[in-house]
């Protein structure tokens, strides 16, 4: 793959307002929160609460999305940091529903979230008409702020309610569900090519179940971006990171990168490219109760054509002939 270039400071700095801005709210603006209940400016936490409780069920009901949110100067700034960028291989028509696997996970999935959670890469522009939705985990929005902040961005609830909802209100709607999850960051080392894939098939059987087309995608450089240290399942490292992700529903990884510095190691991703590649749409069926006959069949339709799209992009974006796309 590339060799990293030396990182823009400023644009360094934008990029580490994404993770820090979680920190903030999550550690900071949170307890503030709590605390303000107990002092002469309680109404303002619990004018917040009381529209949390009526807003509760909007994260599985659309969500609540905002184009000033997806069009923030920052995302252009972490956009030309690796430089992230899309591909697109065939239209997408609006007169139908998607549901897009994301591949693969990557540590922090810079790919997906610039290209279908902000309009850095011009999103609306490439695929008019499409609505696209990033699903993640439920647990985020549970949590106040970061909920809405996520809403706006496009993001929506892995939950089944969900992405029932989405892909049977209108149509135009893209669900991008990174199907290896969590399981798949472990799996995100440089020079390696490995998707949980081959027992993740609730997607397809959700899609056949909507008649929603299946949009395969790949990201190459996604696992570039960081080198991350890996520990035998015997290890006690390893058991910590199995026990957090029971707990916090994410392995606790253990990544290091670059500093502001060239040749310096840091929390700052290797500035690598980025490119997501979006496949030709699979027509589905729709079919109401699917048996397991026929979801292993379009899934095996789907391996298919993720294979493919690895194989004709593989040496254009770093790869050499032989790598080959393992699936887990």
């Amino acid at each position: 793959m590339p060799c990293s270039k030396q990182p823009n400071h400023f644009q360094s700095l934008m990029l580490l307002q994404w993770p820090l801005s979680y920190l903030a709210m999550f550690c900071i603006l949170q307890p503030l929160f709590i605390y303000l209940l107990f002092t002469p400016l309680w109404p303002l936490p619990a004018l917040y609460f009381a529209w949390l409780f009526l807003d509760w069920k909007t994260p599985e009901q659309g969500g609540r999305r905002s184009a000033w949110v997806r069009n923030w100067c920052v995302w252009t700034h972490i956009r030309d940091y690796f430089p992230i960028t899309i591909l697109k291989t065939k239209d997408l028509p609006p007169e139908h529903n998607y549901v897009m696997g994301v591949h693969p996970h990557g540590l922090l999935t810079f790919g997906a979230f610039c290209n279908f959670c902000t309009e850095a890469t011009d999103f609306s522009k490439i695929f008019p008409g499409i609505t696209p939705h990033l699903a993640t985990l439920s647990w985020f929005f549970k949590i106040p702020l970061i909920r809405d902040y996520l809403m706006a961005n496009g993001v929506c609830s892995v939950s089944q309610p969900a992405i029932d909802y989405l892909l049977s209100h209108g149509h135009g709607n893209l669900v991008g569900i990174v199907v290896g999850g969590v399981g798949e960051a472990l799996q995100s080392v440089p020079n390696t090519t490995n998707l949980i894939l081959q027992k993740r098939k609730g997607f397809v059987r959700t899609a056949l179940q909507h008649g929603a087309h299946l949009v395969p995608t790949f990201t190459f450089g996604e696992t570039e971006v960081y080198e991350q240290m890996l520990f035998p399942k015997d290890s006690w490292m390893y058991k910590f990171q199995s026990c957090f992700r029971c707990i916090a529903g994410f392995y606790f990884c253990v990544f290091y990168g670059q500093n502001f510095c060239q040749g310096t190691i840091g929390l700052l991703p290797y500035a690598r490219p980025i490119v997501t590649v979006v496949g030709e749409p699979l027509p589905l069926p729709q079919i109401e109760k699917p048996n397991q006959e026929i979801v292993d069949k379009y899934h095996a339709f789907y391996m298919d054509a993720v294979q493919k799209l690895f194989d004709q992009h593989k040496t254009q974006y770093g790869f050499s002939e032989t790598q080959e796309l393992v699936f887990l």
